[in-house]
């Protein structure tokens, strides 16, 4: 017989994961990401419940792209008027803002409802190797082969 969690069990059992970009790719690292995020790594996963961890990422600055996507792969934006798009490749995005990157990734793998919305905010990324959330005891996770 399978037991059902309730939603206050779930939150009970959230814990904090800390992953590691230095030396990643940008697209495999944001697809573990997304799968802790929603939960489907736990034997309790159901796709209306939110039974994710909180996921830490830190080294933002030094994940890295496959190929040519460096110069290749453009970042739109829309300012919403007129006339007003603003477009940036990945170099200079990584340059500028690294954390956006991850964001961005893992965004798109995310399910596009009110659900993924609040998946995104269990997001904390950092450009360098420190973070504020020390307290919490993030779990290493190893994203090696």
């Amino acid at each position: 017989m399978t037991k059902f969690f309730t939603e206050q069990e779930v939150i009970k059992n959230r814990g904090w994961v800390l992953f590691d970009a230095t030396n990643q790719v940008v697209g495999r690292l944001a697809s573990k990401i997304a799968t802790t995020l929603r939960g489907k790594d736990k034997s309790y996963f159901a796709g209306y419940q939110d039974s994710g961890d909180f996921v830490v990422v830190i080294n933002a600055e030094k994940a890295r792209f496959t190929g040519n996507k460096l110069d290749q792969k453009i970042y739109h934006k829309h300012t919403g008027f007129v006339g007003n798009m603003k477009s940036e490749t990945a170099r200079t995005r990584l340059s500028s803002h690294p954390d956006r990157i991850i964001i961005d990734a893992v965004k798109g793998m995310l399910p596009k409802t009110a659900q993924g919305k609040r998946q995104i905010k269990k997001l904390k990324v950092y450009a360098g190797a420190e973070h504020p959330h020390t307290a919490q005891q993030p779990k290493i996770i190893s994203t090696t082969k």
